[in-house]
């Protein structure tokens, strides 16, 4: 039952929708029972089983779907349907979470549109925000942080020394990520979206949603590894034998990842490229070479082929400038002498190669002691080495506190319904008895009088207000 509040009227603007506010805070308790709420997951299953984990461990669970793929993917009793705009979710959710009681959310990402005014309204209410990512370490990891990730983490404003040091970390080998997994849940999340158009047709997603092109992409992308895999294996060979141990490794990201456009001041890969190349050219020795890698999910939508061989020619670089597709990274990083990236999880990897890194956007890992703190122009001359002991503990730390032990696309195994080893202090923190015991704040509350059919076309705000939130079918 929703909190009555003091009567306050005001009204939203262009929507014509009128309000009640309490303009005094009221807390409660939360209820006997925790309660989750799940907004849009990894494509794929990886949420349901998620929510399936935390029901066990005694959460009420709730999943707001937001697109068909969403509601393809987590179809249950306690499943709903947000069919309205962007501008009416903030309102719409603040009911949610009050009418359920919600203690904290779970998403994947804090850079997409509904998330971002999801994370404010949690703010808002008390409520605790944990945000899934890829994991910081690859393969075999899921990250899991309360807040944040990357950009957004608590660990950006923490120094290696205050880092606690953790003995006996547990790793298993299995759950690796299936390529061909990732492929069928991208078709199925895709073609669901299209099928559910004109109900979710208010989404706004944060990248194009055609499922035409979505697939014509996959296909592009196939041919292209084809195509470039002896051309590719004629250029590594080119480098292992003129630069073996003397080039500098640049692994590109998806051209639209939210860590570059969020998380850093470049607002392309173009202008990445053309930055880092333009230096190396100007201030890097003459016996060094660098090598380009583009990113493997990226590669049905981007070719920065012309490009480099453009630059290539304008700074006079030809036989030291190289672009690969599908070259092993490891085998990449273990014969380089440095790597340059923006934030990609791949200087993770290098550090744990003994490579040295320098960084050039927002990463977790980018702190004195673990990644160059010179600048670009010279990191060149000076790229320095990798203090293997302390990237160590930091990984160490790194797998006891927010790392899950797993793939967002496998095949299940004995490790519970989602597929995934949690951490000591991660299976502590996502038990329902870490939130009964918390005390949520209610803010000034909003509660429906009346509403317009431009604001919320399915009416369901007033539905909630009322009663429940829509069900999913």
């Amino acid at each position: 039952m929703l909190y009555q509040p003091t009567e306050h009227r005001f009204d939203c603007g262009a929507t014509g929708l009128t309000l009640l506010s309490d303009q005094a805070t009221s807390p409660f308790c939360a209820s006997a029972q925790a309660n989750a709420l799940f907004l849009q997951g990894p494509v794929g299953p990886f949420f349901a089983r998620i929510a399936d984990d935390l029901r066990v461990r005694g959460f009420g669970v709730f999943k707001i779907n937001l697109n068909g793929g969403d509601r393809f993917f987590f179809r249950d009793k306690y499943a709903y349907d947000y069919t309205g705009t962007l501008d009416s979710w903030a309102v719409y959710l603040e009911y949610f979470i009050q009418s359920k009681d919600i203690s904290r959310i779970y998403m994947f990402g804090d850079c997409r549109k509904y998330h971002r005014v999801a994370k404010d309204i949690a703010a808002k209410f008390g409520v605790r925000v944990y945000v899934f990512e890829e994991g910081y370490i690859r393969p075999n990891f899921i990250t899991l942080e309360e807040g944040g990730v990357n950009g957004f983490s608590s660990l950006m404003q923490q120094d290696l020394d205050t880092i606690e040091q953790v003995e006996d970390v547990k790793e298993a080998s299995g759950n690796r990520f299936s390529f061909l997994l990732s492929v069928m849940y991208s078709i199925m999340y895709y073609w669901a979206c299209a099928w559910h158009s004109s109900l979710f047709n208010h989404y706004e997603h944060h990248r194009p949603l055609g499922w035409m092109a979505e697939g014509f992409i996959w296909v592009k992308s196939a041919f292209r590894k084809v195509c470039y895999r002896r051309r590719d294996q004629k250029i590594y060979q080119q480098v292992m034998t003129d630069f073996e141990g003397d080039y500098f490794l640049c692994p590109l990201q998806v051209h639209c990842d939210m860590q570059v456009l969020v998380h850093s001041r470049y607002k392309s890969l173009e202008h990445f490229i053309v930055e880092v190349l333009s230096s190396f050219a100007k201030h890097a020795p003459t016996n060094k070479a660098i090598v380009f890698k583009h990113h493997p999910l990226d590669r049905g939508y981007t070719d920065y082929t012309l490009l480099l061989e453009r630059l290539t020619c304008e700074f006079g670089l030809q036989g030291r400038a190289f672009y690969v597709h599908d070259v092993c990274l490891p085998t990449l990083l273990k014969n380089a002498c440095g790597s340059v990236m923006i934030n990609s999880t791949v200087g993770m990897s290098s550090l744990f190669h003994g490579t040295p890194v320098k960084v050039l956007g927002d990463a977790i890992y980018n702190k004195p002691g673990l990644t160059s703190q010179l600048n670009l122009d010279e990191f060149w001359c000076e790229p320095g080495s990798v203090n293997s002991t302390m990237f160590e503990r930091f990984r160490a730390f790194l797998v006891a506190n927010n790392q899950l032990n797993g793939s967002l696309y496998v095949k299940l195994n004995d490790y519970g319904s989602a597929g995934v080893l949690w951490p000591r202090k991660l299976l502590s923190e996502h038990s329902s008895d870490a939130d009964l015991t918390r005390t949520i704040k209610r803010v000034p509350e909003l509660r429906l009088v009346g509403g317009t059919d431009v604001y919320d076309p399915d009416n369901q705000l007033d539905e909630l207000s009322q009663e429940e939130p829509r069900k999913a079918a």
